[in-house]
């Protein structure tokens, strides 16, 4: 069948619309979703703040036991690394001549004391001369001070323990010649109980535990003093515990590093000098702290501490904080948080700053744990 060519267009023309009719999209406009972020809500804790430090063990008190006349040793009257006590005899040097020296002494001062009484009367009767009688009285005070000396000799060739401790081995043996001024020490005593445990730390940390105590940031131990525990090297905690002291710090100045000393009881003897332990120095009790969750800590490009907090409207806000330290696995944040504040921990990368949020409870964290102890 012909048609003409208006009718062509006429027929054309509707279907056309029905295939333009069928292309097109629908016009629904589609509302994006507010993303959920999980938050932990800030609270203000009491935290027990503690620092583990490397340190080594060294003797209460060292004494070097020397001669103090010269002569041969006659006999060693301890066991080598046994304890003893002051006072004790340790060795016996040759007494012969000192003996003898004392003994002349002796008979000297019996001479002078009886030619010095007998003036004594003459110079009352003006038989002498005043000066006659003060000359005997001087060479009697001569001869006792001569006897007291050679006395005292005779004392020291019995040679003592200074004090208490655990002593060395024996330097010398019997029959071996010492003389007064020696280098060599006989033997060594060491105190060891109690017995001391020197830490090193940076001079700053110092400064600041300081003033967080003098400011009543942190509560003390005890009077200007520090609770220390040990680890022994092998890995064993030592049961009774140390305090630290802040009259016994020194500082290298060569590093301006800190060397803190604490004494440790040690009536067993366990600790032996040049140890190498752990020391745990529990510092105080950081009253209202605020602990975060590493989780909601960041770091922009220039290693600022940032936090996303989701705020009253809930709108995220970039937050820069200051941190102190590591607790577990939380951060101790100084200053830019505050109890109240609802932190982002999970989602943190769905969230920019002034985005409306969905906060809910974070899953990654346990939002009611509280870190009651903690070190760094």
């Amino acid at each position: 069948m012909n048609f003409s060519p208006s009718r062509r267009i006429g027929c054309v023309l509707p279907l056309a619309a029905l295939i333009l009719a069928g292309c097109q999209e629908p016009q629904n406009t589609v509302v994006p979703k507010t993303p959920d972020v999980g938050v932990v809500t800030l609270q203000n804790e009491d935290v027990l703040l503690s620092s583990d430090l490397p340190g080594r063990t060294s003797a209460y008190r060292v004494a070097e036991v020397r001669p103090q006349v010269s002569g041969i040793i006659q006999k060693r009257f301890f066991n080598e690394g046994a304890q003893v006590s002051k006072g004790q005899q340790l060795y016996q040097i040759d007494p012969a001549s000192y003996q003898a020296a004392a003994e002349k002494a002796q008979a000297n001062l019996d001479t002078t004391r009886n030619l010095a009484e007998r003036y004594k009367r003459l110079v009352e009767s003006k038989a002498i001369s005043r000066q006659q009688y003060d000359d005997a009285d001087a060479n009697f005070k001569q001869a006792l001070a001569e006897l007291k000396m050679a006395r005292i000799n005779l004392e020291y060739t019995r040679v003592l323990a200074p004090i208490s401790g655990r002593i060395s081995r024996s330097n010398i043996t019997e029959g071996a010649l010492v003389t007064t001024g020696q280098i060599e020490a006989l033997a060594s005593i060491n105190q060891l109980d109690p017995i001391y445990v020197d830490v090193t730390q940076a001079s700053t940390s110092m400064l600041k535990l300081r003033r967080e105590m003098e400011s009543g940031q942190l509560i003390m131990a005890g009077p200007n003093q520090v609770q220390v525990q040990l680890t022994l090297e092998d890995g064993s905690a030592y049961e009774l515990p140390g305090s630290l002291k802040f009259s016994e710090v020194t500082v290298d100045p060569g590093t301006g590093a800190v060397t803190l000393r604490a004494a440790f009881p040690n009536p067993n003897d366990i600790l032996l000098p040049g140890m190498f332990v752990h020391a745990r120095l529990t510092e105080g009790v950081r009253q209202q702290a605020i602990l975060v969750p590493q989780q909601g800590i960041t770091r922009d490009l220039k290693g600022q501490a940032t936090a996303l907090v989701v705020g009253a409207d809930n709108k995220a806000e970039l937050r820069e904080v200051k941190t102190m330290r590591t607790l577990g696995n939380k951060w101790l944040i100084e200053s830019g948080l505050k109890a109240g504040d609802r932190v982002i921990t999970e989602g943190v990368q769905l969230a920019k700053p002034g985005m409306s949020l969905n906060p809910v409870p974070a899953k990654n964290v346990d939002a009611n744990s509280a870190v009651v102890s903690a070190s760094e």
